[in-house]
């Protein structure tokens, strides 16, 4: 058999397209049938919806909702940014897993659902006790992957675990922005996924701080919900901040959040999931996995520095209170900010009466 992807979520499916565009014989299995649901901020940003148009996955007209920037508010102090050449795109996790599956068989690629038994054995597969013998395995089973145990690869070099809970409401969004409200003990990120829904994120340190207690820290964002119930029950999971020393050996690859994984604060997940699966597919037709680990490499680059600023700011409410209104009153410093983010540049051009930002993506 040809390539054999554990984990049909959306990083296996994305990894299934890129192989076939290879024109690998691919084979997917996951002991869950689609569409699955995740606690997740279902936010695309500008990179991973490009990274889905190279894969050749058009999401259609009205599957989600574009937005175009970021902003931050503290309770003092509002920023926001616009980003530098594209949206992104705020889409249900049960949409995109969806079009993803369809893709993914329209493509030619073989999807076993509810596979309850899946293992590896040296570098071979065990399939509810049947055994595969594939030219070459890749792992997309998740934050709390098997594969990456039973391959040696699991050697963090980094590890840090937040806690996030996620549900929905049905009201129209009230801006084309992500929104990220900072508090005391958490951040809230309210995402528009369609034109009459928004999805409520909660991140914390505290597994036990819950949404509906959260969001006493956040009036403003409150009172836009007051007396609206929410239309999807409350999810939780990990966020997960993980680098590895090694994301592959030899007839094996880790790829999407086993491979590693950012906090969800930079909103990147799906994004670098779909990213490595291009750079994979590339390297193993070139029969060089190097190549993999150095795009890897890069590809996690600015989203952990990123993360890294962001979390810094999570854990000193001061420095973050200072540099928020210092950036309010500086509007460019944010615009920049957000630009290196997405993978673009700012130019600020002189003005008499304020700063224009130029960008090049």
């Amino acid at each position: 058999m040809g390539i054999c992807v554990a984990g049909g979520g959306p990083a296996g499916l994305a990894a299934a397209i890129a192989f076939r565009r290879a024109q690998f014989s691919v084979a997917v299995f996951d002991c869950a049938n689609p569409p699955v649901d995740k606690a997740c901020g279902e936010g695309l940003m500008p990179e991973g919806v490009a990274a889905l148009e190279e894969l050749g996955v058009a999401i259609p007209p009205g599957a989600g909702f574009p937005f175009t920037g970021v902003r931050f508010l503290d309770g003092s102090s509002s920023l926001e940014g616009s980003f530098p050449a594209r949206a992104g795109l705020g889409i249900r996790r049960t949409v995109l897993h969806a079009l993803l599956a369809d893709h993914a068989a329209r493509a030619g690629a073989e999807l076993h659902w509810g596979v309850k038994r899946l293992q590896l054995d040296g570098g071979d597969l065990l399939v509810e006790g049947e055994r595969i013998r594939p030219e070459f395995i890749v792992a997309a089973d998740g934050q709390n992957s098997t594969f990456r145990r039973d391959s040696g690869l699991h050697q963090p070099v980094q590890e840090e675990i937040r806690y996030g809970f996620r549900r929905h409401y049905a009201i129209s969004p009230w801006s084309h922005y992500v929104e990220v409200h900072w508090g005391k003990r958490c951040q809230l990120y309210v995402t528009p996924v369609s034109e009459h829904q928004i999805g409520i994120a909660l991140l914390s340190r505290d597994p036990k701080l819950r949404l509906e207690e959260g969001l006493a820290e956040f009036p403003a964002a409150a009172r836009r919900l007051e007396g609206i119930e929410p239309c999807t029950s409350e999810r939780g999971a990990l966020t997960v901040s993980r680098r590895l020393k090694l994301v592959s050996a030899p007839g094996i690859a880790l790829l999407g959040d086993a491979s590693g994984s950012v906090d969800a604060i930079t909103g990147e997940g799906l994004s670098l999931a779909f990213r490595q699966a291009a750079a994979l597919a590339q390297a193993v037709q070139a029969g060089n996995l190097r190549l993999y680990e150095r795009a890897h490499r890069l590809i996690f680059q600015r989203p952990r520095r990123m993360a890294a600023l962001l979390l810094a700011l999570e854990r000193r409410p001061r420095l973050r209170a200072q540099s928020f209104a210092r950036m309010a009153k500086h509007p460019e410093i944010f615009a920049r900010l957000l630009a290196v983010h997405t993978g673009g540049t700012a130019r600020r051009r002189p003005n008499r009466s304020y700063p224009i930002v130029e960008y090049d993506s």
